[in-house]
């Protein structure tokens, strides 16, 4: 019987023994790996980064929206819809429903915008006085729109912290006159940067009461309702009280409840397939690795045709002949998958300091899922070709050298 350390050495000796066959073999399966690894914490990072962009507006939200999905609700460019609005009333009616924490029923149109000698065309959302606490905004400067009744709200405007330097530079824009379209407003706040969100300008905009926006763009109800509501509440349990004030109000259900907590349960399911997808793509080369390892060590059977005679001569049984062979084949997919650990997290922080706005993240769990999947490759890879030694006759292996 031999000796697991012997066997080990054996298995060593017989890599060592043939260097570049074996650093060839496992830089394949290193690829293999470095290419799982680098899609995967691409995926990863993309995921966590979309993800983020969400949940900074908070994640306890509800957004009602006019008409059922069916019908096609409202029209995203602001068209009017022969749906039934949503009023100001149904936005009051729903902030005062038991654990609703903040409302803001909002408008939004894009209009050309006058101040300070310049002019500019950009969005103008209405707003109610409780959005900074809904969407989790600050403001930089002065103060956010008052709360105040909407039909008689007063024409104050606050801006977005692009628009406050487009129109403004290094002034202060406090209490300055503006136009948008026929309305004059004054301004009394400017917003803290919050960057991009899918592709839209958050800060290249301004901000005015519901009421007023509703008088701009001649429109007899608002766009959307959005709700936020206390912590530890379930969504469901929340979605279930608006549905029925609403329903009570209308008569029907004509409107669509979307959370928060549904939206990012969705899109997280999207991306876990995504970031599996790209995995899967990078995968393709493990594939070939292993294709390499199992040539490899069909060959080196061949090869050691006489010295695995021997062993059985000498009395090793079959099991040991299996598991040397085995054992060389692991340990060349582990090395690799070392390797390529390596390689990978290597290009993947090359990438992240190249490219700083292209999101990269290797989860712990991913390094060592990829090289689970090495060392299960060299372990497939290896059971035929260590098969066939285990199997060979003693006599005719020795007669064969």
């Amino acid at each position: 019987m031999i000796h697991p350390r012997d066997a080990l050495q054996l298995s060593l000796r017989a890599i060592t023994a043939h260097r570049l066959r074996s650093f060839l073999t496992l830089l394949g399966i290193a690829v293999g790996i470095a290419a799982v690894i680098l899609l995967t914490s691409i995926g990863e990072g993309i995921h966590r980064f979309v993800l983020a962009e969400f949940t900074q507006f908070g994640t306890n939200v509800i957004s009602v929206a006019p008409g059922k999905t069916r019908t096609s609700g409202h029209s995203p460019t602001g068209i009017p819809t022969s749906v039934r609005p949503l009023t100001l009333d149904d936005a009051r009616a729903l902030e005062h429903l038991p654990h609703i924490t903040g409302m803001t029923a909002t408008v939004w149109g894009n209009s050309e915008i006058n101040a300070n000698g310049r002019l500019r065309r950009t969005t103008i959302n209405g707003v109610s006085a409780q959005m900074l606490k809904v969407f989790s905004i600050k403001v930089r400067s002065g103060q956010f729109l008052p709360a105040e009744d909407a039909e008689h709200a007063r024409a104050f405007l606050v801006l977005g912290a692009k628009l406050k330097e487009e129109l403004f530079g290094a002034e202060n824009p406090l209490g300055a006159r503006v136009r948008v379209g026929t309305l004059q407003f004054r301004v009394i706040g400017v917003l803290e940067a919050k960057g991009q969100f899918l592709g839209i300008d958050l800060d290249d905009a301004a901000y005015i009461p519901t009421g007023r926006a509703l008088e701009l763009y001649n429109r007899d109800g608002v766009m959307k309702i959005d709700l936020s509501y206390e912590e530890g509440v379930p969504a469901a349990a929340v979605s279930a009280r608006v549905i029925a004030t609403l329903k009570a109000r209308h008569g029907r259900e004509d409107f669509t409840i979307t959370t928060q907590e549904d939206m990012l349960r969705t899109l997280s399911n999207i991306l876990d397939v995504l970031t599996m997808a790209v995995g899967a793509l990078g995968s393709i080369s493990l594939l070939v690795g292993g294709v390499g390892i199992v040539t490899i060590m069909t060959i080196a059977v061949t090869e050691r045709t006489g010295e695995i005679g021997l062993l059985v001569a000498l009395g090793a049984p079959r099991r040991t002949i299996l598991g040397l062979f085995l054992g060389e084949a692991i340990a060349l997919s582990a090395l690799g998958g070392l390797l390529g650990l390596l390689l990978g997290m290597g290009l993947a922080q090359s990438i992240h300091l190249l490219v700083p706005a292209l999101p990269v993240h290797t989860p712990l769990s991913f390094v060592v899922l990829a090289e689970g999947i090495a060392i299960l490759i060299g372990l497939l890879a290896g059971v035929l070709p260590a098969r066939r030694a285990a199997r060979l006759d003693a006599v005719e292996a020795l007669r064969a050298e």
